[in-house]
């Protein structure tokens, strides 16, 4: 509410163009019906930035890619997982019973003896990753790193990464994460600001953004 309420203000100020940067967007992993009535809360909250009067959105990993149909203004990720890495891929079919809860999950293809990499666009209770991070070592990995863009850790999170097969949970700084590095010794932080900062000049000049998934400004 306060972000639309300051787009809205420099709107009435004759503010030539606005642009939102939100590292996390809010309700992004309700942007889709779960069961009857259930609102779209993602929807909505695009619907409220453009009615402030938002010109251009810039935000961090999006939990699902069609948020950016939400919009009929541009938006612009800051971050992309490509395939260009040169490594083998592995994946896990999971079923949810309820959120944050996952039933039942079942690894896809052959890891024995390698270094695993879980990769996350977020990270809650952590119940996934950790959970992901057993079935690995019991799959006969030598180590398992996980990566995340949001960590919100909220609940039993930090004490279940501290407890289980996880070497590592890296992180950015979408959310703070001081606290949390105080309290788990596994998390790892990676300062998103000079990206964000890339991407905010180029968007201003008119620059390709799509340019900073290939050549990270570091």
């Amino acid at each position: 509410m306060e972000l639309c309420i300051m787009i809205h203000a420099c709107k009435i100020a004759s503010a030539k163009r606005i642009t939102a940067v939100i590292p996390l967007f809010p309700y992004s992993r309700q942007d889709k019906k779960d069961k009857s009535r259930a609102p779209i809360t993602a929807k909505l909250v695009a619907n409220m930035i453009q009615k402030a009067g938002c010109d251009h959105l810039i935000t961090m990993d999006l939990h699902a890619s069609q948020i950016q149909g939400f919009f009929d203004v541009p938006v612009d990720k800051a971050t992309s997982i490509a395939d260009r890495l040169g490594v083998d891929f592995a994946l896990f079919h999971k079923e949810r019973k309820k959120a944050n809860e996952v039933s039942r999950m079942v690894l896809v293809g052959h890891v024995r003896d390698k270094i695993a990499i879980l990769v996350d666009d977020m990270a809650d209770t952590c119940g996934t990753l950790c959970l992901a991070a057993q079935h690995l070592s019991e799959a006969g990995v030598s180590k398992v790193y996980a990566i995340v863009t949001h960590g919100i850790l909220s609940g039993n999170a930090l004490k279940s990464v501290e407890e289980s097969a996880l070497e590592k949970l890296i992180v950015t700084n979408t959310l703070p994460q001081t606290e949390n590095q105080a309290a788990c010794s596994k998390i790892e932080v990676i300062d998103i600001g000079v990206v964000l900062g890339e991407v905010i000049r180029r968007s201003h000049y008119g620059e390709s953004v799509s340019k900073l998934f290939h050549e990270v400004p570091y």
